[in-house]
């Protein structure tokens, strides 16, 4: 979605890290870094309780290496809705902000529960978490110990190239929007069923990833229909609706097996197939009710609702 070009940015919770800077937006997008995540054998999305069993300790990347932005150079980039339109980096932080506006007010409003704001960071190469170190190889992954979504923005052209996925502006703020979702499900005390039950077609950690994906659908319901906030974005059009569609398709546990290893292996599944990531998205967006949302309860993951 694109933001209206006088919407106003804020930086104050998003900090970025290494020598990469922001990032021109290119027509088509992406949603990239796939090509690492392959070569470690990490899937999309990875949140931070998986991440503590294969990134905990530094791994080999050298963190000495990684200089700090100075959050000015960062506010001084990201001012306006323009900004976010044309720069990557400031398109994430637009989408923070759009989502800390959305679930400021529907978290409470389903769950009784205050939202408390994750802090955005945005890395090149590698960074260190509250639940260890990590590269770019691990994809946008949420740290539930720093509460941080981090992203490493090249991701995006790199999915692109190599798993086919369209891209675009509105592709690039569902991963975001996914990680956001990891937050909302660490208020809420889900993220515990990933670590119980990490493996497997119908596991508690595939069912953590759809109602991530179902969460993401819910803000780009709303998002585009606020009027009050100092973020705003146009309504979404059908054609970027497609390109976040295929961006869940590519994802899937099924498609991304068959395009690394040649055969599927539903036991090793952790996020769900390209369908179901699909059907919980667009659960979330037709929706506009969080209780839609509710995986741990589904009886047919294909099948939300049922």
């Amino acid at each position: 979605m694109a933001f209206k070009e006088n919407s106003q940015l804020n930086t104050d919770r998003v900090r970025r890290s290494g020598g990469g800077g922001s990032t021109g937006m290119k027509v088509g997008g992406g949603l990239g870094g796939m090509l690492l995540v392959l070569a470690v054998g990490v899937f999309f999305g990875q949140d931070g309780l998986n991440m503590l069993n294969q990134v905990t300790g530094g791994g080999s990347f050298d963190y000495s290496n990684v200089s700090t932005d100075s959050e000015d150079q960062l506010q001084k980039e990201c001012k306006t809705g323009e900004d976010a339109n044309n720069i990557t980096d400031c398109n994430m932080v637009g989408t923070a902000n759009s989502l800390d506006y959305f679930w400021q007010d529907a978290l409470p409003a389903a769950t009784g529960t205050a939202y408390t704001p994750p802090v955005l960071r945005l890395f090149s190469g590698g960074v260190n978490t509250g639940c260890g170190g990590a590269s770019s190889a691990v994809g946008p992954f949420y740290c539930p110990v720093d509460q941080t979504a981090y992203v490493d923005t090249s991701f995006f052209e790199t999915m692109k190239t190599q798993l086919g996925a369209a891209g675009g502006q509105a592709a690039e703020q569902y991963v975001l929007a996914h990680e956001f979702g990891h937050h909302i499900q660490n208020q809420l005390g889900d993220l515990k069923y990933s670590q119980y039950d990490p493996k497997g077609a119908d596991s508690g950690a595939v069912r953590v990833e759809l109602q991530a994906d179902c969460y993401a659908g819910l803000w780009a319901r709303e998002a585009q229909n606020d009027t009050e906030s100092p973020v705003q974005l146009e309504p979404l059009t059908e054609s970027e609706l497609e390109t976040i569609i295929n961006a869940t398709e590519v994802i899937g546990d099924d498609h991304i097996q068959m395009t690394s290893q040649g055969h599927t292996d539903s036991s090793t599944y952790t996020h769900g197939t390209s369908a179901q990531r699909t059907a919980w998205y667009m659960a979330g967006y037709n929706s506009g009710d969080m209780a839609q949302c509710n995986t741990f309860e589904a009886k047919d993951l294909n099948n939300p609702g049922a």
